[in-house]
């Protein structure tokens, strides 16, 4: 499906014959008539404000966290005053624990706070490692959520121990020789704290490798992972597994899709058999991009457990760490291309299981941890919006960004706990943007022929009921979200029921002199900062009066809040 739907009824043939005259008698007039002029674009814009095409899940967007930060050591950190309130910013949100490194989780149930603590450069392992037990012992004398100001030397020496540990972690994956990850009762405990506080719930990825000699899911580990969380009242969601179809290239051992399905079954007869879990949620089998391979596992694994799941999920990369240009985070073919993977995949599971939900998992927008100065800038945010909005209208009901937080140039805060560009692209969008869907209607008057692909490309158009948890608009109005990757200034004019309404913009652009590779974003041409740690800038709109027609700047993305238009899609 496009971005956006061409479609011309009577009211619009109205709209488009009123400014053709209004544009012929302003071009008659002496001097009216500019150099370029002629090349310009004007969009005429209109909504379907009767009923919404889709309706999504609450927490449509979601995150992840990459189980590594158990190893090179940041999940210590999770109590951190600021990260749990960047991750309150973007709540109500699911939270998975999942990534490449689940199928080598070990559950030990473990009371000694250091023991199994990964390695540290060793002229500061003792000092760092008694800091981390005290900080421990501290927070468990807090009531209720544990949170911490860690002091900056803290920090830095957890900075320089995650850049040693992420080289052996790259050099694994890149030899496809990986090592277990000790989970202590201790480290579920810091997991769990940090996703309640911040009003996440919690999506715990199991281990699917832990294999017994006939090839079975042993369950040994799993079971004392569940009694320990259970005892402790942990309100956790399931998944097994992290891409199976790539088993026999990562451990030289395939699961084939009868195999997985026989897996999920036993999971779910085990979560009923723990009464804490009995109705607890179970996603899967989080597929890899649906190639051949992947496909004729997810074919299978519908035909013969599609009703053990409560959401099928898969995962989507855009593009490897080969990347090292801004322009291949522009190039329209490369945004496209979640649309047939998407198309693929839901195929496959309406096939064997019509009507049941799909979330896209893991997504990224690049492979192995990313590009340094590309996938963390401003520039990495035309895909991560853009999937946002293709996602959106294809129906997917769960969009997980890889990763929250970690080492790497994927994440939506960096290792100082600053928020990256796509954090503040994403807060924008759940401050603003509702889970009903609506189709959206675009006609473009041309000055000079130009072939219309290049519209429809470059200016990306979504629409949504605005979130109903933002006060500062009534029910029934309208967020409109537009991504123009054109290098000219593009003309949009609301028509139809669209009209004559006041509007807010949210116009985000780079900050600094670093165009497209700034690691800061302006919002209406102030810088977005946070305050302090625990609190958010203010999110300032611009007042756009009724009849004005927007102007987007080149190579930028704007949210555009249609106030008071008393949509009856959105009024429910």
């Amino acid at each position: 499906m496009r971005p956006h739907l061409l479609r011309l009824n009577y009211s619009w043939l109205y709209e488009l014959r009123k400014l053709l005259l209004s544009s012929f008698f302003w071009l008659s007039q002496p001097g009216r008539l500019r150099p370029g002029f002629m090349e310009r674009t004007l969009i005429l814009l209109d909504v379907n404000t009767r009923s919404p095409i889709r309706v999504l899940n609450d927490n449509f967007l979601s995150l992840q966290l990459d189980p590594s930060i158990i190893k090179d050591g940041w999940l210590d950190f999770l109590s951190s005053k600021r990260l749990v309130t960047l991750a309150r910013g973007l709540s109500p949100a699911f939270l998975r624990f999942g990534g490449k490194r689940t199928d080598f989780l070990q559950f030990n149930n473990q009371k000694n706070l250091a023991k199994f603590r990964g390695p540290g450069p060793d002229y500061y392992l003792k000092n760092y490692e008694d800091d981390i037990v005290r900080s421990d012992i501290a927070l468990d004398k807090q009531k209720g959520c544990k949170l911490a100001n860690h002091p900056d030397i803290m920090l830095e020496l957890q900075r320089e121990k995650a850049a040693t540990t992420q080289l052996v972690l790259l050099k694994e994956q890149l030899s496809n020789i990986y090592s277990n990850i000790t989970i202590t009762a201790r480290s579920l405990d810091k997991l769990y704290n940090f996703a309640d506080c911040a009003g996440l719930h919690l999506i715990l990825g199991l281990n699917a490798l832990h294999r017994n000699p006939d090839n079975s899911w042993n369950t040994s580990s799993t079971l004392s992972l569940l009694k320990y969380s259970a005892g402790k009242k942990y309100n956790i969601s399931w998944e097994l597994g992290n891409e199976p179809n790539a088993y026999r290239s990562m451990v030289g051992r395939a699961v084939n899709s009868t195999q997985l399905a026989q897996d999920y079954t036993k999971l779910r007869t085990l979560l009923q058999s723990v009464r804490y879990y009995h109705r607890a949620h179970l996603y899967g089998p989080n597929a890899g991009r649906p190639r051949k391979n992947a496909i004729l596992l997810l074919d299978g694994f519908m035909k013969n457990a599609g009703s053990v799941v409560d959401a099928v999920t898969w995962q989507h990369y855009y593009m490897d760490g080969r990347v090292n240009k801004v322009e291949d985070f522009l190039k329209t073919r490369l945004l496209d291309t979640l649309t047939e993977q998407i198309s693929k995949v839901t195929k496959v599971v309406n096939t064997h299981a019509p009507g049941k939900k799909v979330w896209l998992g893991g997504l990224g927008p690049a492979w192995a941890g990313g590009i340094s100065n590309l996938s963390d800038t401003y520039a990495a945010g035309f895909l991560w919006v853009n999937t946002l909005g293709m996602a959106a209208m294809q129906g997917i009901d769960v969009v997980l960004r890889h990763s929250f937080f970690d080492y790497g140039y994927t994440h939506l805060v960096d290792q100082h706990f600053n928020p990256l560009p796509d954090y503040w692209f994403s807060l924008v969008f759940k401050r603003l943007v509702g889970p009903r869907v609506l189709a959206v209607r675009v006609a473009g008057l041309q000055r000079k022929p130009q072939p219309g692909r290049v519209i429809r490309d470059k200016l990306r158009i979504y629409a949504h009921c605005t979130s109903y948890y933002n006060h500062n608009y009534v029910k029934g109005s309208i967020t409109i979200y537009i991504i123009n990757l054109h290098r000219s200034r593009k003309k949009i004019k609301l028509a139809g029921t669209l009209r004559n309404n006041t509007v807010h913009q949210y116009l985000l652009q780079p900050y600094g002199s670093d165009g497209l590779r700034a690691k800061h974003v302006q919002l209406n041409g102030e810088k977005l900062l946070m305050v302090d740690n625990e609190t958010f800038p203010e999110l300032k709109p611009k007042t756009l009066r009724a009849g004005r027609t927007i102007a987007m700047p080149p190579m930028t993305i704007g949210f555009y809040v249609i106030k008071n238009i008393n949509a009856y899609a959105c009024r429910r």
